[in-house]
């Protein structure tokens, strides 16, 4: 890897989701490219879901941070879909920085009847169930532990055998 395309990297790890900002889009798998072309550098970002509200916030703040922080403005920012995101792609810091934050990360394995489960963020219990498949946002949805009690919230898993 080129030190440039590490430091560029390094720029998009201070790049946060908008909604959960303790997780960068690199962490949540959303990097698929760095590439220069004709003197632009052009980013590929796919997103978690189509139509998700946020893409024009994430592209502005790709643009401002590498701007800001290496003084890149030649710069295009575009959100492919192929491949399509999965779920599989957040990173294992990912993963624990969504816990931390109180969201469980999207489960690495789904059933052989298409279902899925989740521990609980807070205590790690097994004993959760799924209160509303409709979370705040499309990628999310809303479970409750049986043993602290609490609701929390969990990423959807999305994968390409769905």
């Amino acid at each position: 890897m080129k030190p440039q395309t590490e430091n560029i990297i390094e720029v998009l790890q201070t790049v946060k989701d908008p909604e959960i900002d303790s997780v960068s889009i690199v962490e949540l798998g959303m990097l698929k490219s760095i590439e220069e072309q004709d003197g632009i550098l052009l980013i590929k970002l796919l997103p978690t879901f189509v139509g998700c509200p946020a893409l024009d916030i994430i592209k502005g703040n790709v643009m401002n941070a590498l701007k800001e922080q290496t003084n890149i403005t030649n710069v295009n920012v575009e959100f492919v879909m192929n491949p399509p995101w999965t779920s599989d792609r957040v990173s294992a810091e990912g993963r624990e920085k969504l816990k931390q934050f109180g969201i469980a990360p999207p489960p690495k394995k789904m059933e052989e009847d298409g279902s899925w489960h989740v521990d609980c963020p807070y205590c790690g219990s097994t004993y959760t169930t799924l209160d509303n498949i409709f979370g705040p946002t499309a990628c999310r949805s809303i479970l409750y532990c049986k043993n602290c009690k609490n609701p929390f919230e969990a990423m959807k898993p999305i994968s390409t055998l769905m």
